[in-house]
């Protein structure tokens, strides 16, 4: 016997999915670490290096040239000597920072939810 098709309730997906527009542009490796130093303010390339502890220059300099082609990020030339380079989050890159804010808060949850699991699911040492 087969089950019979339900019809989905939930709305239908915004024309040109503008889901997949962000999650493309958050989706990246460490992409989600960069938007988040920089929502503390501006912060030059080594700095933004020393801050994400793991990434690569070559990474590093890929998310920002991807987060500032797409329009989250700005770079500033600096007038100095010798010149230096300010990367800032864009209006569009702090409406980046509640999402991601609300996804750690998520991933807390689920962190806790699993380590809870995982002592209830330990056999007792006790007989």
């Amino acid at each position: 016997m087969s089950l019979k098709l339900r019809k989905s309730k939930a709305p239908p997906p915004p024309p040109g999915c503008p889901i997949h527009a962000c999650m493309s542009l958050l989706g990246g490796a460490w992409t989600t670490s960069v938007v988040w130093q920089l929502s503390g303010g501006p912060r030059r390339f080594g700095e933004l290096l020393h801050d994400i502890p793991g990434i690569s220059p070559k990474v590093l300099t890929t998310r920002l040239r991807e987060l500032t082609a797409k329009g989250a990020v700005t770079r500033e030339v600096l007038p100095t000597s010798p010149p230096s380079v300010e990367y800032a989050l864009s209006s569009l890159g702090l409406e980046l920072v509640p999402v991601i804010d609300s996804i750690v808060r998520v991933g807390t949850r689920l962190r806790e939810m699993t380590l809870a699991s995982h002592r209830h699911d330990k056999p007792s040492s006790r007989r």
